[in-house]
């Protein structure tokens, strides 16, 4: 049996090799469920983005990874990397170039924040498992804006300021013959818990790690960060990694420490790399994925939020729009200016006979609601050169454009990749901007 990744693109079919077929019915089984049903409590070694499946009310959770038709992988907007057993699944984007896809990695690096230059940018399970140390300190930086987290601990003392319940049997067996002290049992709400512990130890493994140790010194925030929970965790022993891992087995739910609970499952990933690589059963589903449509819409957010565009959140209840008169009813569009409607899609639609109807309606309501005069898409395209297809509505009238953000480059290297990105992003904000 083949050890090597089945490689294949999103939004694609894959047909089997006649040296993949023994890998059909694992394919299935992966197949099967819909991403909401691969929970963490299930498969602990699995990692979706977002996290948050309802983030934005677009149901990623009743997607599937992929299909299997016969002998065909079928792939939706779902990348990355999943396996189980000796079968694994490499998910590239469409618009890799050839074993490196820098495209995938340009919009992580930019919705991430993180410093992708001397990463791999291809996805196999060594370097993809690599990536996500480089999340550590932008999950870090938005879990430290709610504070250290805190928990109450039951601490166990034995000196002559008591302030708790006294422990009996603990101090006649410490205390005879009594020379001062008193052995008591209390209760904390205290910054050196199981959770800061796992960030301590993930904090002193990248440390330790042969590239990656300066990510965690890169700006001031993750600096102040860094030192801010090597100073909560005084306790801290490296040879209790294994038993702080265990006592964090089960996730988080606090109200208030919201943001801890993503930066525990990741710090709990990386900490496993080696026993995912090495030490798997046979059954267990592992690996990273990234939901496309989401990624997609993150990252235009990036450079779309400097020039005047509201991203509304669904989840969260931000920006959202009044259907009626009476303030009743809510719509989120993806972008929204004072001038005009952004829906970001990450389809195929570089002509209008390819946008769906719903899509198109869609659009046309956000315009007719919010008395807006133009909307239209934004897409990845593989256009050499850009281009904007624009028609005019009949009615009420008002003008769609598909927005088609070229993303596909022969650049021999990521810094090549990364300048014409960034000629694209200014070509479409120029243009948005003049036509809004």
């Amino acid at each position: 049996m083949s050890n090597q990744p089945i490689q294949t693109k999103d939004n694609s079919e894959w047909c089997l090799q006649e040296g993949e077929l023994c890998h059909l019915e694992t394919l299935k089984k992966l197949a099967e469920p819909t991403i909401a049903k691969l929970s963490l409590d299930d498969h602990p070694n699995l990692l979706i983005f977002p996290q948050d499946l309802d983030v934005y009310g677009d149901k990623i959770g009743d997607a599937h990874i992929f299909e299997v038709k016969d002998n065909k992988v079928v792939t939706g907007n779902i990348m990355g990397f999943i396996g189980c057993g000796n079968t694994k699944v490499s998910i590239s984007s469409r618009f890799a170039n050839g074993n490196n896809d820098y495209f995938l990695h340009y919009m992580l690096r930019k919705v991430f924040a993180v410093n992708l230059f001397d990463l791999q940018f291809n996805f196999d399970e060594e370097s993809i498992f690599d990536f996500l140390i480089y999340l550590l300190p932008t999950f870090l930086k938005r879990a430290m804006q709610q504070g250290i987290y805190k928990e109450y601990q039951t601490r166990k003392y034995n000196d002559a300021n008591v302030k708790g319940r006294i422990d009996v049997s603990r101090h006649i067996r410490q205390n005879i013959p009594f020379a001062g002290n008193i052995a008591y049992t209390t209760r904390e709400y205290a910054q050196d818990n199981h959770l800061t512990q796992l960030i301590r130890h993930t904090i002193e493994y990248i440390i330790q790690h042969q590239f990656a140790g300066n990510i965690l010194c890169n700006d001031e925030d993750t600096t102040e960060a860094v030192s801010a929970i090597c100073s909560a965790t005084p306790t801290y022993q490296r040879n209790e990694r294994q038993h702080v891992m265990n006592q964090n087995l089960r996730p988080i739910s606090h109200p208030y420490y919201n943001e801890y609970l993503p930066l525990q499952q990741l710090c709990l990933q990386i900490l496993r790399q080696e026993e995912m690589k090495y030490g798997r059963d046979d059954d267990e589903i592992y690996g990273v994925l990234f939901d496309g449509a989401w990624l997609w819409e993150e990252y235009l957010n990036t450079f779309l939020s400097g020039i005047g565009f509201e991203h509304p959140r669904n989840k969260d209840g931000i920006g959202h729009k009044s259907l009626f008169m009476d303030g009743s009813g809510w719509c989120y569009p993806d972008f929204l200016s004072p001038e005009m409607v952004l829906d970001a899609k990450y389809k195929w639609y570089d002509d209008w006979s390819k946008v769906q109807t719903k899509d198109l309606y869609q659009v046309i309501s956000y315009m007719h609601i919010l008395d807006l005069g133009k909307g239209g898409f934004v897409v990845p395209v593989d256009w050499n050169s850009m281009r904007f297809p624009t028609k005019t509505l009949k009615g009420m009238g008002g003008e769609m454009s598909i927005y088609g953000m070229s993303v596909c480059s022969d650049a021999d290297s990521f810094a090549k990749y990364v300048e014409y990105m960034e000629s694209s992003e200014i070509i479409i904000k120029d243009y948005v901007n003049v036509t809004g």
